[in-house]
């Protein structure tokens, strides 16, 4: 029977690392006779080479290529891709998982359209979502639909289009020799089909190894030679040459390792700056945002000196997002939110005033050698389209989905300057969030992204336990509860597993009332069932010293879902000196007791010797573990049982698969 897709993974030393990319290739839902997977091994010698060929002994649809060691994963690809037998080729590396039902909607949409290349929706765990899955597109172009900001080789393609264009990766190559063979297809593709639908893989980021710059800038130059001879000289060539004028130039003279080391920057400076003045001209600075115009006229000056100041003074800038409302409308979550660029000690980014209604960027300290003309330090038109996008991501699978929010700027005067702030709303209803559909249990971070002035950002929204009512949703009857992390950062859980769980999520908002022989610790709840919720227990205990207890019942008192939280009160006697039963002057970690299980709480309670009682923010107190896993880990130091124990768990666990 034919192979509809090959997945190709190359391997190196992964260790663990790559089991996760194994059994997700492994249990697609597409049938194992219709799709095969090749690993391609650089001359390993961490074990994996013999667990791959046991697991091709009793896989029939998997195979492995032992080659000699590269250090690259360029050669692996290119062998594995000249023996698939699949109608498409599928690229990812050793740390990424595919969802279980990737190859098979890939294999269907791209058959659907004619795809040459198909771009399955990825997300990462470490970078923002990217734009290009937006919406889906079928004939997408190379500068509209923003193909030049994801090149890396995570793509469906045709492997009749790869043979045809004999298409393959420099051997050795880097990253740019990567988005060069990306470049190449996406250039002379029939049909770039852009999939947004689910997640289709799981990226991880990949470090960054030291480059020589030299090769870095050789391999430059080869990736223009591509452009010129694929695109005609105009305003689409000049796109293309600025994608990499910013993301391979300008963007390595910035940045925490240009400021602080010196090791190879010199040497980077130089040759950067001569590949500027061969194959970049000055007309591509205007298609460059206003701080990377900044470095590009002291790159060209000469200004080395001035690129390490000017590197060091914008480190730290970032995007705040402070939440001014949160309330619950119609079942859905509204957000208020205030969002701003910010300098590294927190002061707002200010611009010049210029002209009737223009505004200039400045650089944060004064540059010597930096002549930006008004129209080219001008950010009026990118301030004016100010705007910024809300986005949950799910902790556990980096799955991502977009809230619908409206917004607009706000200019104001600061000091000697003009302070841009973008301000409004966004709407998460848990019955339509995820593309029209429920969204999913588990935990969801709520993230932010700006877009304006001179530049892009994103962060998380921060803020203090404003509203911790929870709600039932009106269609699904599921339980939300905003929640805030240990950081001050704001999520929601969608289906709390327990009461305690959810008391859990948002005690950090827990206050305390100060009576003369005794404190009332009060603590939220987010919904009171209306069976008025299990009986529960306080519980008490000092981190230091030994282990003393003090435990108190506690009553819930019932709010207004949507609109008031509950509470769980607890009464608890305090002494000045300590007294089995009372409070103490020390640290106390608490604890809900609900059924005989106790449950961490985030916060402290802190009492001194004066008998003042402050509630302080903290992770969750665990209980002591008993001894048997403290054993357990002196047992497993010793060395025939530490092999033991592995090989266990190796044959159980690793590659058994259902």
């Amino acid at each position: 029977m034919d192979v509809k897709v090959s997945v190709v993974v190359p391997v190196h030393n992964p260790g663990d690392g790559a089991d996760a990319c194994i059994r997700s290739v492994l249990e697609q839902s597409m049938a194992s006779e219709d799709y095969e997977v090749i690993f391609a091994d650089d001359g390993s010698d961490d074990g994996i080479q013999q667990r791959l060929d046991t697991l091709a002994t009793v896989r029939p649809n998997v195979r492995v290529l032992h080659l000699e060691r590269t250090g690259s994963p360029m050669r692996g690809r290119n062998v594995a891709l000249m023996v698939a037998r699949g109608e498409y080729v599928y690229l990812m590396d050793q740390t990424d998982r595919l969802e279980r039902t990737a190859l098979e909607r890939m294999y269907l949409r791209a058959v659907e359209t004619g795809a040459d290349i198909l771009l399955g929706r990825l997300v990462s765990d470490q970078r923002p979502p990217a734009t290009i899955f937006d919406a889906d597109r079928e004939h997408a172009d190379i500068v509209r639909d923003r193909l030049l900001t994801l090149l890396t080789p995570h793509k469906l393609f045709r492997k009749a289009f790869l043979d045809a264009e004999a298409l393959s990766f420099s051997d050795p190559g880097g990253c740019l020799a990567e988005q060069a063979f990306v470049l190449r297809a996406y250039l002379r593709a029939g049909n770039v089909v852009v999939m947004a639908g689910p997640v289709c893989c799981h990226v991880t980021e990949r470090p960054d190894p030291p480059e020589d710059p030299y090769v870095w800038a050789a391999e430059l130059r080869e990736l223009l030679d591509i452009i010129d001879d694929e695109v005609p000289e105009g305003h689409r060539r000049d796109r293309m040459y600025a994608q990499w004028f910013r993301t391979a130039v300008l963007r390595r003279l910035g940045g925490a390792r240009f400021a602080t080391s010196s090791a190879g920057r010199a040497a980077t400076f130089t040759t950067l700056r001569e590949l500027v003045v061969q194959r970049f001209p000055p007309r591509l600075d205007l298609l460059l945002p206003v701080p990377l115009r900044a470095r590009a006229a002291l790159l060209r000056a000469g200004r080395l000196d001035q690129l390490v100041v000017l590197a060091g003074a914008t480190r730290g800038v970032r995007l705040q997002a402070d939440l001014d409302e949160l309330t619950w409308d119609d079942g859905a979550l509204t957000l208020g939110l205030t969002v701003e660029i910010v300098q590294a000690d927190g002061t707002p980014m200010r611009f010049v005033p210029y002209g009737d209604d223009g505004l200039l960027w400045q650089p944060p300290v004064p540059l010597e050698g930096l002549r930006l003309p008004p129209e080219m330090a001008d950010v009026s038109q990118a301030a004016a389209r100010a705007r910024f996008e809300v986005y949950i991501r799910q902790e556990d699978t980096g799955v991502i989905h977009f809230l619908p929010s409206r917004c607009s700027m706000i200019r104001s005067r600061h000091r000697n300057g003009v302070r841009l702030q973008v301000t409004g709303t966004a709407r998460l209803d848990v019955d339509s969030a995820a593309t029209g559909d429920p969204l999913p249990p588990g935990l969801w971070e709520i993230h932010v992204r700006m877009y304006g002035g001179a530049q892009q950002a994103r962060t998380r929204v921060t803020g203090s336990p404003l509203n911790c009512t929870g709600m039932v949703a009106d269609c699904s009857r599921r339980l939300i509860v905003p929640w805030w992390s240990d950081r001050g950062e704001l999520g929601i859980c969608v289906e709390p597993r327990s009461f305690p769980e959810s008391i859990v999520l948002v005690s950090p908002g827990t206050t305390v009332i100060r009576q003369r022989k005794h404190v009332f610790v009060v603590v939220p709840v987010p919904y009171v069932p209306p069976s008025g919720g299990p009986p529960a227990e306080l519980v008490f205990r000092q981190t230091t010293g030994r282990e003393r207890e003090v435990a108190a019942p506690a009553l819930v008192e019932p709010g207004v879902p949507g609109e008031l939280a509950g509470r769980l009160i607890a009464k608890i006697p305090t002494r000045l000196a300590y007294r089995e039963g009372f409070l103490a002057p020390g640290v106390w970690a608490p604890f809900l007791r609900v059924d005989g299980e106790e449950t961490g709480l985030r916060f402290k309670v802190e009492m001194n010797r004066g008998g003042r009682v402050e509630i302080h923010r903290s992770a969750a107190a665990r209980l002591s573990e008993p001894w048997y896993p403290l054993l357990k880990r002196v047992a497993l130091r010793i060395p025939l049982v530490r092999n033991a124990v592995r090989v266990t768990r190796t044959v159980q666990r690793r590659y058994m698969l259902n």
